[in-house]
């Protein structure tokens, strides 16, 4: 996907999520997040989007905020933490509007802090954006009892960040010798093999013969491997021990 599209995406799945937050309460629980209600989850995105927009747009060379007070130094008149409930979605669309200009206003060529690999920096934070705002738009929809659904492309896009790019900077996984997980999407027909290992894991588009094979639309594989959805959605062949591994150990850390 081109940086335009996945910069649509930020602004098309925030405005999704954000009509399926007014649709909850906020006090509904988040399922696939413990301990998480409507509430946290949309104050989550929107620190998210603060903290992106001033990597993007401020050209820091610090990745990592020590506080959130240092949102409000980006962002004085936008990072209040945290607006009144009748006034949090509206609040949310702000600093995704604000996010999306930031991502319009960059240039491939910018240098700024990154953390997983991508042709330039904007294309990482892009495509970073796009897909969290779209995983937490099935959490909010989730809640509010709406169907989801993802564009073939997107989700395969979405698949291929998380066992291309997050995966790899697993440096260990419990098994006792490598193991292949085959993932294919029928109807983007894109194939990935990963390889879990005692040392990590390790992606590649090649095919090799795997120990277990997850076949399915690539929206239904991205809900499954971002641990949204249970299995039932998707065809498993082979070892199913290694989904199960895959789903209890392979957590992504907000940054």
């Amino acid at each position: 996907m081109r940086i335009a599209e996945h910069i649509e995406a930020v602004a098309r799945e925030g405005k999704l999520l954000a009509d399926a937050a007014r649709q909850s309460g906020l006090e509904d629980e988040v399922e696939p997040c413990p301990g998480w209600n409507v509430r946290d989850l949309v104050r989550h995105l929107s620190e998210i989007h603060l903290w992106a927009a001033a990597r993007v747009a401020k050209r820091t060379s610090k990745l990592f905020p020590d506080d959130i007070s240092e949102h409000t130094e980006s962002w004085p008149e936008l990072a209040v933490f945290w607006p009144d409930d009748e006034d949090l979605v509206d609040w949310y669309l702000q600093t995704n509007a604000n996010l999306v200009q930031a991502l319009e206003s960059a240039s491939p060529d910018d240098e700024m802090p990154t953390f997983l690999p991508a042709p330039s920096p904007l294309a990482m934070w892009a495509r970073r954006q796009a897909h969290e705002t779209a995983v937490h738009r099935f959490d909010a929809e989730n809640v509010a009892g709406i169907p989801t659904s993802f564009d073939p492309g997107f989700a395969a896009d979405g698949i291929d960040e998380l066992l291309s790019a997050f995966a790899p900077r697993k440096q260990e996984f419990p098994v006792d010798s490598p193991k292949i997980v085959h993932v294919h999407a029928v109807d983007t027909n894109d194939d990935w093999y990963m390889t879990l290992g005692p040392n990590g894991i390790d992606t590649s588009r090649d095919q090799r013969p795997a120990d277990v094979t997850l076949t399915g639309a690539a929206s239904d594989l991205y809900l499954l491997l971002w641990n949204r959805t249970d299995e039932s959605t998707v065809t498993v062949t082979g070892d199913r021990g290694l989904l199960d591994k895959w789903r209890n150990n392979l957590r992504v850390r907000w940054f």
